[in-house]
């Protein structure tokens, strides 16, 4: 009997790209829903553009970082380095846990400088004139809008589902960055458009399945898992990069501004550094410092106590 086709085999010479990326998204590492919603978007999205059905041995470092510039070149340091990063992961799983030829990320795509960015907090009034624009489509005022009041991650909101929300609440149960269940709260505005954006065509609302969803359904060849599929709908969850598109086209802003603006604004409404990690669910007074920096409008209010005494006649 012949051993070398099994032991070729074994080795992953056959072992397709989308083969190893199924297998890597199905490990431990990737069990936070979060954490496996990101990878498996810049993984599938660079498959997808160098051929899903490709053996993974011939793919070679150089294609990886064409992918790579293709798809993630001209946007953000932050965007470009988490993306790279999950397909750093997943090459390197591939070859030190399971031994199988794969490319790397060539060393001309290394990662980029993420310059601290002081302005990243957005005035209160163009949150609001944001928030109250009735030319932006319901969902994506829903979504910004429970973005800033509940002052959360946006992986976190685009994760949660329709069940999961405790609308008499108020609040909703999100997932961690360190894996635990913690509760974000919102206010009146969001709860104002939450029942406008569950209700059905026919009258009807969604009772369960993803709460924000894409525009189409999912072509058949990139269909996602079926918890991110609506029941109602056949309409999949929306995407990060998706959200990320829309709020800069209509405003110019970076989704994580939404966050840092909440807690710039509590901190200016002088709510003690405590809560608001409570809020922002931060857990050292350190990092939890860096959102608080007062804000534009909190310094220019601060500067009339320099201004001259008026005379009283």
């Amino acid at each position: 009997m012949n051993a070398a086709p099994k032991i070729a085999t074994l080795r992953g010479a056959g072992v397709s790209l989308a083969a190893a990326a199924d297998a890597f998204l199905a490990t431990a590492r990737t069990a936070n829903p979060n954490t496996h919603r990101a990878y498996a978007s810049a993984i599938d999205r660079t498959i997808a553009a160098l051929g899903r059905d490709r053996p993974l041995a011939e793919v070679t470092d150089a294609e990886i970082g064409a992918a790579l510039a293709e798809l993630w070149g001209g946007r953000a340091p932050a965007t470009w380095n988490r993306n790279r990063a999950a397909l750093t992961s997943w090459l390197t799983w591939c070859q030190s846990k399971k031994h199988w030829p794969a490319p790397s990320v060539p060393a001309e795509a290394e990662r980029r400088k993420e310059n601290a960015d002081e302005t990243r907090a957005v005035a209160k009034t163009t949150i609001d004139r944001l928030l109250s624009r009735r030319d932006i489509p319901l969902r994506e005022r829903t979504l910004w809008r429970m973005l800033y009041e509940t002052a959360a991650r946006a992986a976190e909101i685009l994760a949660l589902n329709v069940e999961d929300l405790d609308l008499e609440h108020r609040r909703a149960p999100v997932t961690s960055k360190g894996g635990n269940v913690e509760w974000v709260y919102w206010e009146s505005g969001t709860a104002h458009l939450l029942p406008r954006l569950l209700r059905l065509p026919d009258g009807g609302t969604r009772a369960r399945g993803p709460l924000f969803l894409s525009e189409r359904r999912p072509v058949p060849t990139r269909r996602p898992p079926a918890a991110d599929i609506c029941p109602h709908t056949g309409r999949a969850r929306l995407g990060y990069d998706r959200a990320r598109v829309l709020l800069d086209k209509h405003a110019g802003l970076d989704l994580h501004q939404l966050r840092h603006s909440a807690a710039t604004h509590l901190g200016d409404a002088e709510v003690p550094l405590q809560l608001i990690m409570g809020k922002t669910r931060h857990k050292n007074p350190r990092t939890a410092m860096r959102y608080v920096k007062p804000g534009a409008e909190a310094i220019a209010k601060v500067t009339e106590h320099l201004a001259p005494r008026r005379r009283t006649h």
